[in-house]
């Protein structure tokens, strides 16, 4: 019998914890499969770890010695866990009693399937698609992610629209099920990143590896988002500009990387200077402090390009921002297909 576990990273999160894990391990239950429910404490300073203890019967629980972010808490706590099937869970997401079948079912009748993951709701709009991941994830050639039902930051009404399975580029890292193999042969996590973008880094790597991401939409759950940075945190936007530049430099192939990262500096100052003219000079800030920090990283980023096969993986073809601002196509199923979706 095939072993599932399912991983919440906490740190300091008791309120989220009490709110939302009832629903997992009440509705974590798929026949044919084992299903463990794990806990990972990343050096919480709260009484997350004193209120576990208490559900002990439930759940396992992992203790870290201090918070590794969300790569590194994930990467230490997987290594100490036995199960073909890893689900990495925010620990703002409820979930419904046929959440993770789908999933599994998939996953298991398709060995070329490396992860897959289900359609997001917001849990404060249900109607609505959540940002962090929508109906599954794409990129641009200029390494902008964007979703089906959320362009930027326009996140359409579920209405239904995106409810076909799907291959995707990126899962989600709020809820997604990967391949413990898999995982573990393309190097897990990038701890480089800490928090943010490092789910996309990791499934453009098992791309390369010549398996397939896929969304589930059988398969729904609610989530908060922005439960450790909000979308408008200076801190963010420092380590969306700064992981999105070493995503680019370690895994674009050789022929793209010199004129798509000479865009994407350009594009970055320039949006530097746009917070300044508007009055949001910590924001240019993240940007300087993520640009420093590149710089500081990219000898060490290039040696990583190395560790892996660099075949020519299919980004979406035209910019997202060209087609958000001056086309004005602020909707996923507006967007022009160029034979990508």
């Amino acid at each position: 019998m095939k072993s599932i576990a399912i991983v919440i990273l906490n740190w300091n999160g008791l309120g989220h914890l009490k709110q939302f894990l009832p629903s997992v391990i009440a509705n974590s239950k798929v026949e044919g499969f084992t299903v463990d429910v794990v806990v990972a404490d990343n050096g919480s300073t709260d009484d997350s770890v004193q209120w576990l203890n208490t559900l002990t019967e439930s759940i396992k629980i992992i203790c870290l010695d201090k918070n590794y972010g969300f790569t590194g808490g994930y990467n230490r706590a997987l290594k100490q866990i036995n199960s073909d099937y890893y689900v990495i869970l925010n620990s703002d997401v409820e979930v419904n009693n046929n959440w993770l079948e789908p999933m599994a079912s998939f996953i298991e009748q398709n060995p070329n399937v490396a992860a897959c993951m289900p359609k997001l709701n917001s849990y404060a709009a249900p109607k609505y698609f959540e940002y962090a991941g929508a109906a599954g994830g794409y990129i641009d050639f200029l390494g902008y992610p964007f979703c089906r039902g959320r362009v930027l930051n326009i996140v359409e009404q579920d209405n239904g629209q995106y409810n076909e399975a799907k291959e995707i580029f990126w899962a989600t890292g709020a809820c997604i099920m990967v391949r413990a193999t898999d995982f573990w042969s393309v190097g897990a996590f990038d701890e480089d990143f800490f928090a943010h973008m490092e789910e996309i880094d990791l499934c453009w790597r098992l791309k390369r590896s010549g398996k397939s991401i896929w969304c589930i939409p059988n398969a729904s759950v609610l989530h908060v988002g922005g439960g450790t940075l909000a979308v408008n945190n200076p801190q963010k936007a420092y380590f969306n500009h700064r992981n999105n530049l070493l995503m680019l430099l370690k895994n674009l192939s050789r022929q793209s990387i010199v004129p798509v990262m000479l865009v994407r500096f350009l594009l970055d100052y320039a949006s530097a200077f746009s917070y300044l003219i508007t009055g949001k000079p910590k924001f240019t800030w993240s940007v300087i402090k993520a640009h420093s920090y590149f710089f500081g990283k990219c000898f060490s980023f290039v040696k990583k390009r190395r560790m892996f096969k660099h075949p020519k993986i299919k980004l979406y073809p035209t910019s997202i921002l060209l087609q958000f601002f001056v086309f004005k196509r602020k909707l996923f199923s507006t967007l022009p297909n160029k034979g990508y979706f």
